[in-house]
């Protein structure tokens, strides 16, 4: 099995879908440049890793479907991520996505708005087309757990939100956050792909179970990375986590002991020069250490939920190798 021809596949269906737009050159224009087709550094660094359509291609393969007829349901998830990315953008001010300006900043607030809609709307009727190889109530049933997933992935952007004007959460809150805005797309990128296959029941929500807990371990890791990651290798700032006031794990911990770091926290915002000083802080207060910890669990979670569905043929091989990849990367 060829991951190369598999993503070739995602990729022209992706294509596919957002040409339902093309009538509109420069509204098809901007969604085609969020996806890392077309402008100024256009190209696969540009287009994301396409992690969860493709974990959900491997998920059908590896449970005896055909991940070919999946092209759709894979396509929708990956749609509605953009989607999210774009609001995301918008919401956050970013400036930049995958090394290019944002949507929003090259087009204007409102017009991207319109485009993260129609990368929504877009991904609703990308899951029409299971019908076609689908029975109706399978589709239904896919249809469900997708909705819900686009559910809490607002939610959980919603709660990402508040949580920045407040001095501090709890532990809890920030689990019920990043189950929505992180774990709930690729939890449901797993299930649906059993559920496509026709999978057993016990077997599909193990494969539930694997997607959650991935995610979380995504995020814990990635709130990790954020602070203390190597940033030649993440590419990405280590002060800019603690300068923007991001409510990450290793922060919501250190508040909780109420010491030296959550009394700096609570004076305001923190400058790139005092980084260094609250990283080691934080270390010195167990956050470090807590957060691997953390990543550490959420990863023989995931691993405990893969092998009870028991991935199989090449399919499962990759989906092993790949949860590894993701598990264990420094950026």
């Amino acid at each position: 099995m060829k991951l190369s021809f598999i993503l070739q596949s995602l990729e022209s269906e992706l294509q596919r879908q957002i040409a339902r737009l093309e009538g509109l050159s420069a509204f098809h224009e901007m969604l085609t440049y969020h996806m890392g087709w077309s402008g100024d550094g256009a190209g696969a660094q540009a287009q994301g890793k396409r992690i969860r359509p493709l974990l959900l291609l491997l998920t059908v393969s590896a449970c005896g479907g055909e991940w070919q007829k999946a092209l759709p349901l894979a396509a929708a998830v990956e749609l509605v991520h953009n989607f999210s990315l774009i609001h995301d953008d918008i919401q956050d001010r970013s400036p930049l996505r995958r090394g290019r300006p944002t949507v929003w900043s090259q087009w204007g607030i409102a017009q991207a708005i319109n485009a993260g809609d129609a990368m929504f709307i877009l991904a609703q009727l990308a899951l029409l087309d299971l019908g076609t190889v689908l029975p109706p109530q399978r589709v239904l049933r896919l249809s469900e757990i997708f909705q819900q997933a686009c559910l809490e992935l607002t939610r959980g952007q919603f709660l990402d939100l508040s949580y920045e004007s407040r001095t501090e959460i709890g532990l809890d809150e920030y689990w019920r956050m990043i189950a929505g805005k992180t774990a709930a797309l690729l939890s449901a990128a797993t299930w649906m792909g059993a559920i496509f296959a026709g999978a057993e029941e016990e077997i599909a929500d193990a494969y539930r179970e694997y997607g959650h807990y991935l995610g979380l371990a995504f995020q814990v890791q990635d709130d990790y990375l954020g602070i203390w990651g190597d940033e030649a290798i993440t590419g990405k700032s280590a002060a800019s986590d603690l300068v923007s006031g991001k409510k990450s794990l290793p922060v919501v911990f250190a508040l909780a002991q109420e010491g030296p770091f959550a009394a700096r926290w609570r004076e305001g915002l923190i400058a790139p020069e005092e980084v260094p000083h609250l990283a080691e802080q934080l270390i010195r207060e167990g956050a470090q250490a807590y957060t691997r910890q953390a990543a550490d669990q959420m990863t023989d979670l995931a691993l405990q939920a893969l092998r009870r569905a028991d991935p199989q043929g090449e399919a499962g091989e990759e989906i092993y190798r790949l949860t590894r990849a993701l598990l264990q990367r420094e950026a």
